[in-house]
């Protein structure tokens, strides 16, 4: 799919899909193209770029991330979103700023470039040319990984509640929690790499403001940076904490095992007493004392209820039970 959108007094308008591909596109200033088809590729290729395959922008090498081809700069960052089944999914983005527009290569979701468009006007960067589109759109990119790892925090409130405020957990409650907390250590571990993508892909796009002596941009690019710098200082503090409440939820699983364990022990020496008397006299041999007496079977069974409530009253008084 294609997405093309010029800009008017308002904002970034999206254009119709009608028309003549080609001329359609020339109007455009930011064309975002969406797990494109190959006639979608050539109508994009038709304005003077190469577009980028899925396989292109997987490679880890900063060589084929950022670099430039010509006049144009390609600028590949890693970003949350969703699949073409609505699921969780993150993938990579390429980015080619040309002297004339700005252009987008996707194959997920990530939700600012849904949103980003009614939301042009209100960036500090704002929307008048293709760097200040990029730099708009990475604005809007870097305050969802923000909302996104403030989510991870609420998630956090909620598994920390049942490690420290709920008196006892049960055990069901602390296995979904443990599941929980792997699922949020994946999720920063992700919006951490994201970050530090977007950071690198801001400090190559900052090497051109520098030789066009664009102070207005350099300085929202600054700003950026360091938004991006913090968000990464705030994803070290949640991975502390998933660390943590980890360790507070391994250890209440512990110690409920512990306590379950030691009831099954307590509990098995309580018959161990019984089950000597019974073994005695048991035996096959004819000359045991006792085994003749007409009261012998209230005698053993005494003793085996005896031993038996003597352990008991043992355990408790140690605080076994």
């Amino acid at each position: 799919m294609i997405f093309a959108y010029r800009p008017t007094e308002t904002g970034l308008e999206r254009l119709p899909p009608e028309g003549d591909p080609t001329g359609h596109l020339s109007e455009a200033l930011w064309i975002d193209l969406l797990s494109p088809q190959p006639a979608q590729v050539a109508a994009v290729e038709a304005l003077g770029i190469s577009v980028p395959t899925l396989a292109d922008m997987q490679e880890i090498e900063v060589s084929n991330r950022l670099y430039r081809d010509g006049d144009t700069e390609v600028l590949t960052i890693v970003l949350p979103g969703l699949d073409r089944n609505k699921e969780p999914s993150f993938g990579p983005v390429a980015f080619l700023i040309t002297p004339e527009r700005l252009f987008t290569v996707r194959y997920h979701t990530p939700r600012p470039f849904e949103t980003f468009a009614a939301h042009a006007a209100q960036s500090s960067a704002g929307y008048a040319g293709r760097r200040r589109v990029f730099l708009s759109l990475i604005e809007e990119i870097i305050a969802r990984i923000a909302d996104l790892m403030e989510g991870v925090g609420v998630a956090l409130d909620q598994q920390s509640h049942i490690a420290f405020r709920d008196p006892e957990p049960r055990g069901d409650e602390l296995a979904d929690a443990l599941r929980a907390l792997g699922k949020q250590s994946e999720q920063v571990a992700k919006y951490r790499h994201a970050l530090l993508t977007v950071e690198r892909a801001l400090s190559s796009f900052g090497l051109g403001l520098v030789e066009d002596k664009d102070k207005g941009l350099t300085t929202i690019l600054k700003a950026q940076v360091k938004d991006c710098q913090a968000l990464t200082v705030h994803g070290d503090f949640l991975s502390g904490r998933i660390a943590q409440l980890t360790d507070v939820v391994l250890g209440l699983i512990n110690l409920e095992q512990s306590d379950t364990s030691r009831i099954l022990s307590v509990v098995a020496v309580l018959f161990l007493p019984p089950t000597l008397v019974a073994s005695v006299y048991g035996m096959n041999f004819p000359f045991i004392p006792g085994l003749e007496h007409p009261h012998g079977y209230l005698i053993a069974s005494a003793l085996m209820f005896g031993s038996a409530l003597g352990t008991y009253l043992l355990s408790k008084w140690k605080n076994w039970l």
